[in-house]
Formats: structure tokens, C-alpha cells, sequence
């Protein structure tokens, strides 16, 4: 594996403009020359990034992708109510995602690197509501009954939001999807009056 080296300030503004172009338009019908027209850089720049198309587009999706679940671990960082700890993280799923257009979500669900970063996004948040369940549990704050089983589900879900399959079925763009699955997993998990422990 090759050593990285830090990036320079020119790389990371570069490296932004891309992420914008890329999430308002998508990236797989340009090519390498129509993006140095469009930044305003030399080819030479963008291989200063990655060696190829290809290798860019996974590159600034991978970016994104990180960008978007350090902003959102930030968004929980400071919250002890796993109700709110829930709501607040596909929330922030919610709104990152928000910030795609559908062009960019098609190209990632078409290109397989791309495709492979979000699923693995989409595992790892899977995982962290595993555990924001099992608290949720464990401090008497969420019903005990099948609480395996529901993040389980909730996990299947987001599968099924990140292959595009809630998308094609309902129309919905991904945010909005994970936005009805909060709605949906708080309902499920949720003690209440009348609601069978």
C-alpha cells in the first residue's frame, strides 16, 4: 500500500468542489477534461487526486460518505436520551442525504466502488442502531421484547433503502425514506401506556 501524503490546500478546496458538483449532478457522465473545465484545473490536478475517472468518483464519494457520518456522530455526541439519540441520528442521515440530487444516488447505486462505499456506510449505520437499541434497553427506556429482532429489521431496511429498492417501490428519495424510519423504529421500540413488554 502506498504511503499517503497529506493534502495540500488546493487538493481539499478541489476535492470539495467535486463532492458539490458531484452531489448536485452526479458524476458518471463526465469525463476527466469536462471536470478540469469545470474547476478551472488541469487534468494534471485531478490525477494529483486519483489516477483515474473512476478512482476520483470513488474517492469523492468516499469523502462525502465520511464528511457526512462524522457530522452526524457530532449531532449525538452530547445526547444521553436514546429516543432523541435515534431520532437525531436518522435525522442526520436524513439531511445528509438530503443534500444529493438524484442524479449523484443513481450513478452511485450504477457504479459498483461507489455503490460498495455506501453499503458499507449503510452497515455501519445498521450497527450504531444495534447499539443505540440495545442502551435504549438496557436503561429501561425502550421495550425489551424482540429488541434484537427490531434492530435486525430496522437493519434490513437501511439495506434496502441503500440498494435502491424503497426508492424504485415508493418513489421516495433516500432521505426522506430514513426519515419514515425513524418514525417507524421509535413507534416500534417506544415503552408506552398499553404497549405489551
Amino acid at each position: 500500500m502506498r504511503p499517503t501524503h497529506p493534502r495540500t490546500r488546493r487538493q481539499q478546496a478541489l476535492l470539495a468542489d467535486l463532492e458539490r458538483l458531484f452531489l448536485a449532478e452526479g458524476f458518471v457522465a463526465f469525463t476527466l477534461d469536462d471536470l478540469a473545465a469545470k474547476l478551472r484545473c488541469s487534468k494534471s490536478t485531478l490525477y494529483a487526486l486519483a489516477p483515474s475517472k473512476e478512482q476520483l468518483a470513488v474517492k469523492v464519494v468516499a469523502h462525502f460518505f465520511k464528511g457526512a457520518a462524522e457530522r452526524i456522530e457530532q449531532r449525538i455526541e452530547h445526547i444521553a436520551d436514546p429516543r432523541e439519540v435515534v431520532e437525531t441520528y436518522l435525522a442526520g442521515v436524513a439531511d445528509e442525504l438530503g443534500r444529493t440530487s438524484a442524479a449523484f444516488m443513481v450513478d452511485v447505486s450504477a457504479f459498483e466502488p461507489a455503490r460498495a462505499v455506501y453499503e458499507l456506510n449503510s452497515q455501519v449505520a445498521a450497527r450504531r442502531l444495534r447499539s443505540f437499541i440495545a442502551a435504549g434497553v438496557e436503561q429501561g427506556v425502550f421495550r425489551e421484547a424482540h429488541a434484537d429482532v427490531i434492530a435486525e429489521l430496522a437493519a434490513l431496511l437501511i439495506e434496502a433503502i441503500q440498494t435502491g429498492v424503497v426508492r424504485a417501490r415508493t418513489g421516495v428519495r433516500d432521505a426522506e425514506a430514513f426519515a419514515a424510519l425513524a418514525q417507524l423504529l421509535l413507534g416500534g421500540v417506544l415503552r408506552g401506556e398499553g404497549a405489551p413488554d
